[in-house]
Formats: structure tokens, sequence, C-alpha cells
């Protein structure tokens, strides 16, 4: 029997004693625990609060304009001072001085523009919100009529009275005034025959650049009235001749007309008005 040492024995014990402890670290070190379960359910879930929505105001709709008083006009996209004192028989000077332009060739849509005379005859201001104008309304031949002979008119207002208009032109009606399509009346005749003053006045306007009109003459009588002759074949006036009542200023023809006749308008204030009212029983 071999004797065991007591210093060996004890080496022995301690030497299982560090390998049973070297295989536990060991266990510990490769064991996988696994990773936490957490409840993501959306009592649980935090949400990040939706942006506010920004609601731009809605701007509120331009204020209709105010009605165009009598004597003025409100410019109109593609007016020009020209066009405009020619559709009302006025001439660029007295509509630049009576609406204080400083400068003539800039006037804007919408502005009002004072293109008659006041009553006192002095110069007017320009309202800020003018009116252009309306085109010449294009005349055709209308068929004629059974009688040649005006028919009875009522008479004509007492602030015409001052004025005695004469026909322009002797010939069959061949159309009327209606507001609408036709702003004065048709006169036929002969090209060549003479086209006459209706009234005294000055010329305003003599040429052919009013779209319809053809060749026209345009004859302001006063500060209220004036006379237009269109469709002629020649003219025998210009620009600021005076005339009087019955002078030959044209010769009738068919220019911008379908047939030869004499478009005759009378204007009161800018406005069409009725020439039948005015003019004597032929």
């Amino acid at each position: 029997m071999r004797a065991i040492l007591p210093g060996h024995g004890l080496t022995t014990i301690r030497a299982g004693v560090c390998a049973v402890a070297l295989c536990t670290l060991a266990a510990c070190a490769t064991r996988l625990d696994p990773a936490p379960i957490v409840d993501a359910t959306s009592s649980n879930r935090a949400y990040a609060p939706a942006p506010a929505v920004v609601v731009a105001p809605v701007a509120d709709a331009p204020a209709p304009l105010a009605p165009v008083p009598p004597g003025y006009y409100r410019v109109q996209p593609g007016d020009t001072l020209s066009g405009i004192a020619r559709s009302n028989g006025q001439n660029n000077r007295d509509i630049i001085a009576w609406n204080n332009l400083s400068d003539p060739n800039h006037i804007e849509v919408n502005q009002l523009l004072r293109v008659s005379p006041t009553a006192g005859g002095g110069a007017a201001m320009a309202a800020s919100a003018p009116m252009p104008a309306p085109a010449p309304a294009s005349v055709g031949a209308a068929p004629a009529l059974a009688s040649t002979d005006a028919p009875t008119e009522p008479a004509a207002p007492a602030a015409a009275r001052s004025i005695a208009f004469g026909w322009p032109a002797r010939g069959p009606l061949l159309g009327r005034f209606d507001d609408t399509h036709n702003k004065g009346i048709d006169i036929g005749g002969a090209p060549g025959e003479p086209v006459r003053a209706a009234a005294n006045g000055r010329v305003v306007y003599a040429g052919n650049g009013l779209r319809g009109y053809g060749n026209l003459i345009i004859v302001k009588s006063d500060a209220t009235f004036l006379t237009a002759y269109a469709h002629n074949r020649d003219l025998k006036v210009k620009e600021g001749d005076s005339v009087t009542k019955g002078q030959e200023i044209a010769e009738m023809g068919n220019s911008d007309s379908n047939r030869v006749m004499l478009h005759f308008e009378v204007r009161r204030d800018g406005k069409p008005v009725d020439p039948l009212r005015y003019l004597p029983p032929q």
C-alpha cells in the first residue's frame, strides 16, 4: 500500500477544484439568453403629433365697378387715347386737358376718362376707375323699307332745338336705328352722290381708322352733339375744318360696306340716339 503524502494530496484536491470552476465558467460563457420581449401594441407606442394644416384665407372677390357716369368712358384692354377720342367725337387735346393727363401715352384699364366737357366747359379730373369706348358696330346692308319717307317721330328734346339738323343725303331709307345692331340710319344712293353736313360744326375726324365705318367724317356741332358720316367714297374735308349746314363734305360710296349707302349717326353726350328724332320730314 502506497502512502499518500500530505502535501501531494492537497495539491491533487486543489487541481480538481480548479477544473470544476473552469467548466462552470465555460458553461456560463456559451449560454445565450433570449432578448426580452417588449410589448409594442398601440397602447404603448408613442406618436408624434400631426403637423397643423394651415388654410390660406380665400381672397375676396373684386368689388363690381360702379356705373359709368354720363360724359365718361371706362378704358378697356387695347384702347388708345386717340381711338377713344375718335369714338366720342373729340380730339386728343381735349381729352388730355379734361383729364389732366401728364402722360397721354399711358392710360390704364378701367380708368375713367371724361369724354365730354363739363356743363361749365371746364376741365375735369380723371376718376381712378375709368371705361373705354365701345368698338363701333359693323354696319351692313339692311333690307329696303316700303317707304322712303321718314315716319313721324316724337318731337326732339328741348335741348336739341338749338340745332336745326338737315338731311345729309337724299335717298331710300335702308336701315333704321335700333341701339343694338345699328347706331344710326342708312340712306341709299348712287356712287359719288353728295354727302352734306347735317349742321354747322368742326371736323374732329376724317379718315378710315374705325373698323366697320370705312371712310368716315365726324363733325362736332357743340358740347352736346356730333354727327358721323360713314362709307364714303371720297372725303372733301379734313380734321380741323369748319363746315356749314348743307355743305358737301364727301361723296357717297361703299367703303367697308357691301352696298352704296351713307351710314349717318347723331350722338348726344357721346351716346348714339335715333337721328329720325332730330331730322325734319323728307
